[in-house]
């Protein structure tokens, strides 16, 4: 009897643990996917480059969103991790629901950067600015607001923002009890990194906001420099690529991979 049930028992409680451990990852890797599989579904065909039309606010902010859940929350499994392993150490239980609310106040904050940055456009595109259409002033402008994105990323307000992006240890210090607590903890959290990674999106809104292959591109870059060892080697390499983009795109757009060039 003890050979055969001490073992069995000791290895259900321990793989038990070790589910409820990575299960907040596992659930935002596996939303990720999904969202991943909506956003290329949805957005089929509907590149058309630098100043693509964003629809209606309402469309947009789904849409942007689910882009969102996609790009982002990947890079957001160490930190949801840490809002877990901090609950479970003040409060010795399994909060779930906690790192559910702490990814979805995160996302709230990216919804709120992408509406911002809706009627960023849509105002100026509301002027008709006709040295803006592309066969004017829209390349220079687009690779303009892509170099001052690569020209952000040396800037030390980045590397704050980047810092609160990376070390689970600083958000456990923010950590706060209950559903609001968590909901707060997200909000806070996603400040910082809109703070970190906004460049990364100006610079997609720039190609071309629902061009897939760029934003894979983007998402790629956001968790190199979220969780890549080396901070400083991975911004000083987005820095380098983005200010090359940025010149590629004003004098020959013609060289950038996967560019939808405006009709």
């Amino acid at each position: 009897m003890r050979t055969r049930s001490g073992p069995a028992v000791t290895g259900t409680g321990g793989g038990l643990e070790l589910a409820r451990r990575i299960a907040p990852g596992t659930l935002l890797v596996v939303l990720a996917a999904g969202c991943w599989a909506v956003t290329a579904a949805r957005m089929r065909g509907m590149d058309m480059g630098p100043g693509t039309d964003l629809g209606g606010l309402g469309w947009f902010a789904v849409v942007w969103l689910t882009m969102m859940a996609a790009m982002m929350l990947p890079s957001l499994v160490p930190m949801a991790q840490a809002h877990a392993a901090a609950a479970r150490a003040a409060a010795g239980r399994h909060p779930a629901a906690g790192a559910g609310l702490f990814s979805a106040g995160y996302l709230l904050t990216w919804l709120g950067a992408g509406v911002a940055a809706y009627a960023l456009i849509e105002g100026v595109g509301a002027l008709d600015l006709r040295w803006l259409a592309w066969e004017r002033g829209g390349p220079y402008v687009a690779g303009g607001v892509i170099l001052v994105a690569g020209a952000y990323e040396l800037t030390p307000l980045k590397a704050r923002c980047l810092r609160h992006c990376r070390r689970p240890e600083l958000l456990a210090r923010r950590w706060r009890g209950g559903a609001t607590g968590a909901l707060r903890t997200g909000l806070e959290h996603g400040v910082l990194c809109v703070g970190a990674s906004w460049a990364l999106m100006a610079a997609l809104f720039a190609i071309g906001v629902m061009n897939i292959a760029w934003m894979v591109v983007v998402a790629a870059v956001v968790a190199i420099e979220k969780l890549l060892p080396r901070a400083d080697v991975a911004v000083a390499g987005t820095a380098v690529i983005l200010c090359a983009l940025g010149t590629a795109l004003a004098f020959a757009p013609g060289w950038v991979p996967g560019l939808t060039v405006p009709m």
